[in-house]
């Protein structure tokens, strides 16, 4: 399932290329361009879901692999062990600016808590 219009589709197809960090035959993980941390990689499923609702309730089983591939990135980077974020935004009013989903994995240094608790 992918969308011919999505630079995404067309990073999971090879058409496009990226610095893979790590790939399973169903996500891929590579490092973001316009990197907001030390260590950003985005990690998405190769299948096209337009947001974190849309493929949960789709294919959980898919979310959860790209949930361990995640936390397989972070300790492949070095982060598992300092503490590592892991960001989706969800919507425009969330900042999503590319609909297809993905998570970014953020690390490398300290960062303010955005939320207490």
């Amino acid at each position: 399932m992918t969308d011919t219009d999505c630079i995404f589709c067309k990073l999971a197809a090879g058409e496009i290329p990226s610095q893979k960090v790590k790939e399973t035959e169903r996500v891929l993980a590579f490092r973001d361009l316009y990197p907001k941390a030390p260590v950003h990689v985005l990690v998405m499923p190769k299948d096209h879901y337009a947001n974190t609702a849309e493929l949960t309730a789709a294919d959980p089983e898919l979310a959860a692999e790209v949930l361990t591939v995640a936390t397989e990135v972070a300790e492949s980077e070095g982060i598992a062990e300092t503490g590592w974020n892991l960001l989706a935004n969800t919507g425009a009013e969330a900042g999503q600016t590319i609909f297809h989903v993905h998570f970014h994995v953020l690390g490398g240094k300290a960062f303010e808590p955005l939320l207490a608790g």
